[in-house]
């Protein structure tokens, strides 16, 4: 398997977090789960592009400057990647900016090759668009219709539309890349659903992109469960990790009131929050802030504290959320159902999670957590109801 990416006009925009994910993470994930290649790949010659590559599971080939020019093409640097790999007869080369792809989408296409015997394969989507010619001052005055009979316009529903390149992936046997092509030899398209059909190239793009990701994006093999409790740490998530200590040596802390409201929203929707600290901070100040929460201090092994609240209440790990920020929250990051960190957790942390969050801890990073359980709730109730 064989990706490469350009940047376009956003900086790094392939792992740029678009819903709490890098760029590429979201395609990496439904090309690995598809289960149809040998080997997953990155093309990239950039340092931060491989580390967030490797993190979600894919092998990376560091292209060379000769076709990591701004006039290099992905066919450039597939040949390259193909002169390094002779056990490769089939390249599939999938764009970072769909993350709406679904394995299902893969799985079709690598069996149009492998059982009918096509050359290369490559995504469309249907459109229902009227085009006109484009008028040149000096050449053409008026317009004229490319595709339609204005006097006999055709409804929607009546008409089949067009379709059009997508851009989302290119299948292709390596005797017709050599030759320099992509499209050619037996060929067919594959026909995407509209909805799956996403293309980031402008920043114009990302916050409808987010809504279309969340609402039609894949989300991992494992089936998206109710979440009914969520565990949240105190220092660096509920709070911004300052300790502030006051003449008489009693400890201040602060937090954002969009936070508690998160908190209340959570649990007016039926979900339990809890929270946890490995440090013995002071437990009247944290009943002072009033958030109405059961919470655990000077915890030296959150995991197994968590699991105890999991058991007490009758849950399976899927039906927890965690909302961590250090390297002792790892563990617990890993095994529940939706986890997630603040945008200034530690590495570690951020490379343990499926979201991470925009906002800072203490500083609406909980509130938006809670945004996103709620979007994700409700694509598990939409789904139970189709």
């Amino acid at each position: 398997m064989w990706r490469s990416w350009g940047e376009g006009g956003i900086p790094l925009k392939n792992i740029k977090h678009l819903a709490g994910v890098p760029l590429i993470g979201w395609v990496l994930r439904a090309a690995l789960d598809s289960g149809v290649f040998q080997s997953v790949w990155v093309s990239t010659d950039h340092d931060e592009i491989e580390n967030v590559a490797k993190q979600f599971g894919a092998q990376v080939h560091r292209r060379s400057s000769e076709v990591s020019k701004d006039s290099s093409t992905s066919l450039d640097a597939i040949i390259e990647f193909l002169n390094y790999h002779n056990e490769v007869d089939i390249v599939g080369n999938i764009q970072a900016t769909s993350p709406c792809l679904h394995p299902s989408d893969l799985q079709k296409v690598a069996e149009m090759i492998r059982e009918e015997g096509y050359d290369s394969v490559f995504s469309v989507v249907r459109r229902h668009q009227f085009r006109w010619s484009e008028i040149q001052k000096g050449v053409r005055e008026v317009t004229e219709p490319l595709n339609l009979n204005p006097a006999k316009r055709p409804r929607r529903q009546d008409w089949d539309g067009e379709l059009y390149e997508n851009g989302s992936f290119y299948f292709a046997k390596r005797h017709l890349i050599e030759m320099g092509y992509l499209q050619g030899g037996k060929m067919a398209y594959y026909e995407m659903r509209a909805e799956h059909s996403v293309d980031i190239d402008v920043d114009i793009d990302w916050p409808i992109a987010e809504q279309r990701v969340l609402r039609y994006g894949y989300f991992g093999k494992d089936k998206l469960k109710e979440i009914k409790l969520l565990v949240c740490s105190i220092d660096g998530c509920l709070t911004n990790g300052h300790i502030y200590v006051s003449g008489d040596q009693k400890e201040i802390i602060s937090y954002d009131v969009k936070d508690a409201i998160g908190i209340s929203l959570l649990k007016k929707s039926g979900i339990e929050v809890r929270l946890i600290s490995e440090r013995a901070c002071s437990k009247q100040t944290l009943s002072s802030l009033k958030l109405d929460c059961k919470m655990e201090v000077n915890v030296p092994d959150k995991l197994a504290v968590v699991d105890e609240w999991r058991k007490e209440m009758g849950l399976c790990w899927k039906e927890v959320a965690y909302l961590g920020n250090e390297v002792s929250d790892e563990e617990c990051l890993k095994k529940v159902g939706l986890s997630g960190v603040p945008a200034d957790a530690c590495s570690t942390a951020q490379k343990a999670v499926g979201y991470i969050c925009k906002c800072n801890g203490g500083r609406g990073a909980l509130r938006e957590f809670a945004e996103h359980i709620f979007l994700l709730m409700e694509k598990v109730i939409n789904s139970c109801q189709k």
